[in-house]
């Protein structure tokens, strides 16, 4: 838990994994005796003095000793500073004797650089000063032999040194760094150096090209965290447990770019001014209209900007007004130089390490922060004034204004135009601009810019007195905010779009409104989607007998069939698939009826979801094939990424273990799922994002990729539980739900189901609660909970549930396997026909197309004794598992089959099959990375594997011996020694008949035609008169 008395520090090391693997590698090397010199390199703030702290932690847990010094900014011209530094801080704490004994001979030169020790070590004399380069040369020798008695004394231990900011360093430490870098190799001594790559001197550049040269360092450049490190790095600050919000992560990543001390100090400001602030629940925030610039960051810049000329202050102000980048361009318009002055003054920022160049006519901002340090520093009255000449320049660049307004295709000029004339006050164009920016931003799938864009743009309407017609800026929004998975604001915008269309009476829009509201509240609650799309269906249907060419929506499908495409959703979703197939074939006849393409594709993608559902996912992906490729053609990347998720699990999942999938690789699924979700990611479409995920894991987990599996719904349902997202976070429970029962973890199983069944009944939502309540009744079956399976089926079994749709077929499986545990194998037998019976796509294909159906009737034959049958079953099943790659059905098989050969007394092949189950499970295991989840796995399996009893003296005889029985043993050796038939009878005291018998039988087991083949074999085995194996 966050402690309110702690520094806004991480108190964990991120994003360095590759870095500190590389500190531990080198760290190993110098403890085997061959010393390094490491360079970490990097920004300000990057991290390196963080990396250093967690080098030498290393260092102190292997015991080694420590030297430390420290660079500043005031040591460039004092000699051998960081070495006095380190040299202190080292001998400041220790007694006058030990100082004495740690120094030794050198102490003679080292006085030199610390004078105390005349104090400290009786009867210390310097040597005589001899000429500068002389001096400097013993003073080096005596360092390096001190050093190197840190190896030796107190102990024996390798010997860390870390310089840090070497960039402020003088060039007498830099050459003794260069001769101890020399002669590192033969010494157990690792010299660590920091400095900033940005602000490296001349000296600093040659000793870093000679060192170069020589091949006598390994250099480690730190760069700025990625946006994932920094989501954990507030985490860990926060100790969240879930990951923070887009819209506060997005802002801090912004402006502090990754760098962690950026990042540290502008949490810092925001704590100090209540922005974030501790809850009864835990930290949490209000809305933040913009950063606050740390002081530290302000002091910082305000140093840089005071060297500065007069003239170059002013550029830099201006430059902050027009933003983190400006163009050479649109600066000399505003700021009024010729060429050579504006160069001259550009170079200067670029010198004081405030501006970079980017390319010939483009520079920027070092750092956000310190455009922003600079921005804040003007008056407000200041800022509008600059904005409003900076937005009058652009308009003059872009051509006559109302051109631009109308035909501009160049998203980042409108944007750019929109802000500065909202900053600037003028409402008109700000409203404009604003507003044609959204609606750009929004074919450029960027919903988080619309949502800002439209934000800017509404504010502006406040502040005129006439503003325009609204309802299309709020749907605007709202649709974008639907996208991010800002419910709550999507909601307010879509209700008052359409509350200001039903007062325009604009009916295409109300009916376009009423069918928004339903597609969000499809995420939260079915009931209401089903009243808006009631709704949208009566307009739609009124509208559609008017004149069409009137009321048609522009750009929009017709108004009756889109809406029977979404009220066939619906009802697909609430448990009545005929009124959905209904619904999407009229929507497709009115579609074909108009050669409407994005209509029939958006057809085809409903239409594939709901055979796909509906029990044949081999018609589905036919349908979503077609989808996918007018999608393409259409650009539609949202829809695309869609159907793209709903082909993948329309082959081999969880989903469609009960049918015959569709014809998909894992290769091709998991393909369709990476390009999905990288559409998903692309378009900032959350709600798409976790969708993709949580189907990944039910394609990696069929297949055995557990832990891909669990990481992949954990973080689709990590999205959804941020966005509020109710049928994704219900679909996520039920997949961690089948994913843990398939490890055998059922209690963690049960949890998550029993979440999934709460969530989806809350939602209304039929076909999420059949599913949850089909696997949790099957897994209290798998823990021997017969009766709470029984009460938890009857809950959704009915006697006339169909048998052709994945949920209730998934209720009808539960039934059968809850028949199986009560002794009624024949009604268990019953069900299953019954659902092959249903089942599409299996005409010429053998009954093991359906592993989990062949696996369950072959229990039930087995239960009955029909041995052949049954074994038939599990063979089937069994190929077409291994075909498909699912080791979820190939160790149960095997184990059946195992239990079907010992009950016949097969005891070969049960053990044959017992140890193929086994090491399929030990196979699982071995993929499993969390070690508890592991060992309950492999200790549950094995454990439901059967011990077969040692075999009796008799068996192992008969193995050994070709089959052979005790007699026909004796009969064998008796041969080998010339007997004929009648002697043998004689010695066995037989009849010559059943001698004749028993020789038959002997060459039979051994296939043998010729009684001198018995003999030899005799021999080769060593069978001889006196064998008293018993059997």
């Amino acid at each position: 838990m966050f402690s309110l008395d702690r520094a806004i520090i991480s108190p964990v090391l991120v994003g360095r994994t590759r870095e500190v693997a590389l500190l531990e590698t080198v760290l190993h090397t110098v403890q085997q005796g061959t010393g390094q010199l490491l360079l970490l390199a990097g920004e300000a703030g990057v991290g390196k003095s963080r990396l250093a702290a967690e080098l030498r932690r290393q260092a102190a847990q292997h015991h080694w000793t420590i030297l430390a010094g420290h660079c500043f900014e005031r040591d460039a011209l004092f000699p051998y500073a960081p070495i006095v530094d380190a040299l202190r801080t080292l001998m400041g704490p220790l007694s006058a004797a030990v100082v004495a004994d740690l120094c030794g001979p050198p102490a003679v030169e080292l006085v030199k650089l610390l004078p105390e020790l005349a104090l400290t070590v009786a009867d210390l004399h310097p040597t005589p000063v001899l000429d500068p380069e002389a001096e400097k040369r013993r003073l080096f020798e005596a360092l390096f032999r001190f050093l190197i008695r840190l190896t030796e004394s107190p102990r024996a231990a390798p010997l860390l040194l870390i310089v840090e900011d070497i960039h402020w360093c003088d060039e007498t430490t830099l050459d003794f760094l260069h001769l101890l870098a020399r002669r590192l190799p033969t010494l157990p001594i690792l010299l660590l150096a920091t400095y900033r790559s940005e602000e490296a001197a001349p000296t600093l550049h040659r000793w870093l090209a000679q060192l170069d040269r020589a091949r006598l360092c390994r250099t480690i450049v730190l760069r700025a965290l990625p946006p994932q490190a920094v989501q954990t790095m507030l985490q860990a600050i926060f100790a969240l447990r879930e990951p923070v919000r887009a819209e506060f992560l997005e802002p801090i990543y912004n402006l502090t770019e990754g760098n962690p001390f950026f990042i540290e100090e502008v949490l810092k400001a925001l704590v100090a001014a209540g922005e974030v602030f501790y809850a009864e629940d835990g930290w949490t925030r209000k809305s933040m209209p913009e950063l606050h610039i740390p002081p530290s960051i302000q002091d910082a810049v305000q140093r840089r900007t005071a060297q500065l000329r007069p003239e170059a202050q002013r550029l830099l102000t201006l430059a902050a007004v027009i933003g983190r980048r400006f163009d050479f361009d649109l600066l000399q318009q505003v700021a009024g130089y010729d060429e050579a002055e504006l160069l001259a003054l550009i170079k200067e920022l670029v010198a004081a390490q405030l501006v970079v160049e980017e390319s010939a006519n483009h520079f920027a901002f070092r750092h956000a922060l310190t455009r922003q340090a600079v921005y804040r520093a003007l008056l407000g009255r200041e800022r509008q004034i600059l904005h409003h000449t900076i937005g009058a320049a652009l308009e003059q660049s872009a051509g006559d204004a109302h051109v631009a307004v109308t035909s501009a295709n160049d998203l980042p000029q409108v944007a750019d135009l929109a802000y500065h004339f909202y900053e600037a006050g003028d409402w008109q164009k700000a409203l404009t601009y604003s507003w044609q920016a959204g609606a750009m931003a929004q074919t450029r799938y960027a919903p988080r810019a619309v949502v800002e864009h439209c934000a800017r743009a509404l504010t502006a309407a406040q502040h005129l007195a006439q503003p325009p017609a609204l309802a299309a800026l709020f749907r605007l929004r709202g649709l974008a905010g639907e996208t991010i998975g800002e419910f709550e604001q999507a909601h307010s915008d879509l209700a008052k779009a359409l509350e200001l269309a039903q007062a325009a009476n604009d009916r295409p829009v109300e009916w376009q409104l009423l069918l928004d509201l339903g597609q969000l509240w499809a995420a939260h609650d079915y009931a209401r989607t089903g009243d808006y799309l009631q709704q949208a269906l009566t307009l739609a249907r009124t509208l559609a007998g008017a004149d069409e060419a009137a009321q048609r929506v522009p750009n929009q499908p017709t108004p009756l069939a889109h809406t029977l495409n979404r009220l066939g959703n619906w009802y697909l979703n609430v448990g009545q698939p005929q009124e959905a197939l209904r619904c999407h074939q009229e929507a497709l006849a009115i579609f074909q009826k108009l050669h409407d393409v994005p209509g029939l594709a958006q057809t085809f993608d409903h239409l594939g979801l709901m055979v796909y559902l509906g029990g044949n996912p081999v018609q589905g992906a036919l349908y979503l094939r077609q989808a996918i490729a007018h999608f393409q053609t259409l650009e539609e990347r949202q829809s695309l990424a869609s159907s793209l998720t709903t082909l993948a699990i329309c082959g081999p999942g969880y989903s469609t273990d009960s049918v015959v999938p569709a014809a998909l690789s894992v290769a091709e699924a998991t393909g369709s799922l990476v390009r999905a979700l990288a559409i998903t990611e692309a378009i900032g479409w959350r709600a798409g994002a976790a969708y993709t995920l949580i189907s990944s894991g039910n394609i990696l987990g069929t297949v055995g990729q557990y832990p891909q599996a669990l990481a992949h719904v954990q973080r689709g349902l990590a999205v959804a539980e941020e966005i509020e997202h109710h049928q994704w976070i219900c679909f996520a429970h039920r997949t961690l739900g089948i994913l843990y029962r398939d490890l055998l973890a059922l209690p963690l199983a049960r949890q998550h189901l029993e979440q999934s069944i709460t969530l989806a009944r809350a939602i209304g939502s039929l076909f999420h609660v059949r599913q949850g309540t089909a696997y949790l009744a099957s897994l209290l079956l798998a823990g021997h909970e017969v009766a709470e399976a029984e009460t938890l089926l009857n809950n959704v079994f009915a006697p006339d549930l169909p048998c052709e749709a994945l949920a209730p077929r998934r209720i009808w499986l539960a039934r059968a396997e809850l028949a199986l545990a009560q002794g009624d194998p024949t009604l268990t037998l019953h069900i299953v026909d019954r659902l092959l019976a249903a089942t599409v796509n299996v005409e010429g294909q053998e009954r093991g197309a359906v592993p989990y159906l062949a696996k369950l009737r072959g229990e039930a034959l087995m239960a009955l004794r029909q041995w052949t049958e049954a074994e038939h079953e599990f063979q089937s099943a069994l190929l077409t598992a291994q075909a498909q790659g699912t080791p979820r059905f190939i160790w149960p098989l095997r184990l059946a089959l195992g239990k079907l050969y010992r009950a016949q007394r097969r005891h070969a092949e049960a053990a044959q099959a017992f140890d193929a189950a086994r090491a399929v499970i030990g196979e699982i295991g071995a993929t499993l990375d969390d070690r508890a989840l592991r060992d309950n796995f492999v200790r549950q399996a094995t454990a439901l594997v059967p011990a077969l009893r040692p075999p009796s003296i008799r068996q192992t005889a008969k193995a050994t011996y070709g089959g052979l029985t005790r007699r026909e043993r004796e009969v064998a050796a008796l041969i080998a020694q010339g007997h004929s038939n009648r002697a043998i009878a004689a010695t066995l005291i037989l009849g010559e008949r059943t001698v004749e018998g028993y020789v038959a039988n002997i060459m039979a087991k051994l296939g043998f035609s010729a009684r001198s083949q018995i003999a030899a074999w005799v021999v080769e085995i060593g069978l001889g008169k006196d064998d008293r194996t018993t059997g």
